[in-house]
């Protein structure tokens, strides 16, 4: 397997998991004058605390990442105990879905656990890599993958809970209340914002959105009767294109589980690079 192939499968199963993971610490205190209506901020932080305290839900989502991938992720997620859960894959476009499709793989299955994810590769993949059908990402292993993208990623997908797209609404100095609309038969509310990478408190998530080379980033969330986050679209510009994120929230509460794959079975990305004759870094 080559190198890139294993860092552009690392990343977008990361990426797939963390479907808000962008998040900050919300706006800054100097910067009163910029802030929505007292009433919109207390609205949100009622949808963000709600939306955390769920622990776990049901997932529907796509990605696409200019001409370099687009994907479709289908499942559940806790974020109680750490990030828990199983999603399905599927590449639907892109030049990374051409180097996967050449591997056999068309969709796979990914399994989140508190201190790594699996990726479930199919046969002609594991013909290639030593008959395992399974690779682990250890998360700490994440930020050694190389550049600025991958940098404290370790961290975001730790993090990564739906109510990170209310965190950055809440960062925002424009942000609006849409208005009342109808999303797969119920009655929501829409807010959206704009949030500028400069006007984030977080230092940290500034300089990873920045070597990403995002600059601002729209943000739409569509919020139920229960305060519980049933919508949402990102949509920003990075180095590979236009970056545009839904996804639907549903079944809150629900019960997930996600069983670690048998070693026998199971490969360390690290080790098989090494096997490879590539790196981590």
């Amino acid at each position: 397997m080559q190198r890139t192939t294993a860092h552009c499968l690392a990343l977008t199963i990361a990426l797939t998991a963390a479907t808000g993971c962008t998040s900050s610490d919300g706006p800054d205190e100097d910067d009163r004058e910029r802030r929505p209506p007292r009433a919109l901020l207390a609205a949100l932080r009622t949808v963000e605390r709600s939306t955390d305290g769920a622990d776990s839900a049901k997932v529907e989502s796509t990605t696409v990442m200019g001409g370099e991938l687009s994907l479709e992720a289908d499942g559940a997620l806790g974020w109680g105990d750490g990030l828990t859960g199983t999603l399905t894959i599927t590449y639907t476009g892109g030049t990374t879905a051409e180097t996967m499709r050449d591997l056999g793989v068309t969709s796979m299955e990914a399994r989140y656990l508190p201190d790594a994810y699996y990726a479930r590769m199919g046969d002609t993949f594991a013909e290639q890599t030593g008959g395992k059908h399974w690779i682990r990402y250890a998360y700490d292993d994440l930020d050694d993958l190389g550049g600025g993208a991958a940098a404290n990623f370790a961290d975001q997908m730790r993090s990564a809970t739906p109510n990170q797209s209310v965190k950055l609404l809440l960062a925002s100095g424009d942000v609006h209340k849409i208005g009342e609309e109808q999303v797969r038969g119920k009655h929501t509310t829409h807010y959206s914002g704009t949030v500028s990478v400069g006007d984030l408190a977080d230092a940290e998530l500034k300089e990873l959105l920045r070597q990403a080379g995002v600059t601002t980033q729209t943000v739409d969330i569509w919020v139920d009767d229960q305060d519980l986050l049933i919508k949402k679209i990102e949509q920003g510009r990075l180095a590979a294109g236009h970056l545009t994120q839904t996804a639907y929230y549903s079944d809150y509460g629900v019960r997930v589980t996600a069983a670690e794959p048998p070693a026998s079975d199971t490969e360390d990305f690290k080790e098989l690079l090494k096997k490879q004759g590539g790196s981590a870094s």
